[in-house]
């Protein structure tokens, strides 16, 4: 089966041009598969045995679920290349995974944070990256790789190239613009060491990474007394939660955002109804005893 296996990771390496984290997931996902059959074929195997491996892992429903999309995927590919007629997985169902609602900020927190004090060029550079941050919902992959050439100050939009390589254009406000063009028209010379086409870069003149984002987010979280466990994807579910709260509609947060799938989006709309239940408490009525009339 080794032989199989590695023509499957060659598949998805050459043909399918996945990225190396994903592969070796991938990889380690059907090493596992394939040590727990270790005297069978795996070509054999029934819908139920497939079954009794994914269910006997002490594994959380999430991690079941990618076992299952990496096991159905390699027989996809069986299947593809006239090695097995059917995907003996193809009609398991996936684990129900519970969905965690996402931290985000209030307003009135975000207020804080973006409320830098601004006496050099570092904190200049900072509150640009935070503002852009939360006007725009980017991941901190895309802000930390953002490069002039994806910038239109005309338009006011930055274009990104998000996951699965698909562009997408994001409306910047005139705040978070007006910073921007303050940090690279006046502080950002004092950081540069090379010649690149970053935005951001930190002292070394490289651009910022994802640590020492993370670093500079928890600095300032503390100066401004949020007491919440804080990382960059939560000014990102603060910009959607935002949004979806002041009317915006559910399938442009969805572009916005990048997500592929509404189902993905659909997350924030629990978190606004929760929001409205946890407001409606607030009602004289609702908080009258059950009983009192």
């Amino acid at each position: 089966m080794d032989d199989y296996i590695k023509d499957y990771l060659d598949y998805l390496q050459y043909e399918l041009k996945v990225s190396t984290n994903t592969l070796k997931s991938y990889q380690e996902n059907l090493n596992q598969f394939a040590l727990y059959y270790k005297s069978r074929n795996l070509l054999l195997l029934t819908k139920d045995e497939i079954k009794d491996f994914l269910y006997k892992m002490e594994k959380s429903a999430k991690t079941k679920a990618h076992y299952l999309t990496v096991i159905n995927s390699f027989y996809n590919y069986m299947v593809l290349i006239d090695k097995i007629k059917i995907n003996p997985a193809l009609t398991i169902k996936m684990p129900k995974i519970a969905k965690n609602l996402p931290n985000y900020l209030t307003i009135e927190e975000v207020d804080r944070l973006l409320d830098i004090k601004l006496r050099n060029f570092y904190d200049y550079r900072n509150k640009a990256m935070l503002e852009l941050l939360y006007a725009t919902g980017t991941r901190i992959s895309e802000l930390i790789n953002l490069t002039f050439n994806q910038i239109d100050f005309d338009e006011c939009v930055i274009r990104i190239m998000g996951k699965g390589k698909k562009e997408r254009m994001i409306p910047v406000n005139d705040v978070a613009i007006d910073y921007l063009k303050e940090y690279i028209n006046n502080y950002r010379i004092f950081l540069v060491k090379k010649n690149n086409n970053y935005v951001f870069l930190n002292k070394n003149g490289d651009p910022i990474s994802r640590v020492g984002f993370f670093k500079i987010l928890k600095k300032l979280c503390q100066d401004a007394g949020i007491q919440k466990d804080v990382s960059p994807h939560t000014l990102r579910h603060s910009f959607a939660t935002h949004l979806l709260n002041n009317g915006a509609d559910l399938r442009v947060i969805q572009e916005l955002l990048g997500h592929e799938n509404l189902s993905t989006t659909e997350i924030y709309s629990h978190i606004s109804n929760k929001k409205l239940e946890e407001d409606y408490q607030n009602h004289p009525r609702a908080k009258i005893e059950k009983g009192i009339k």
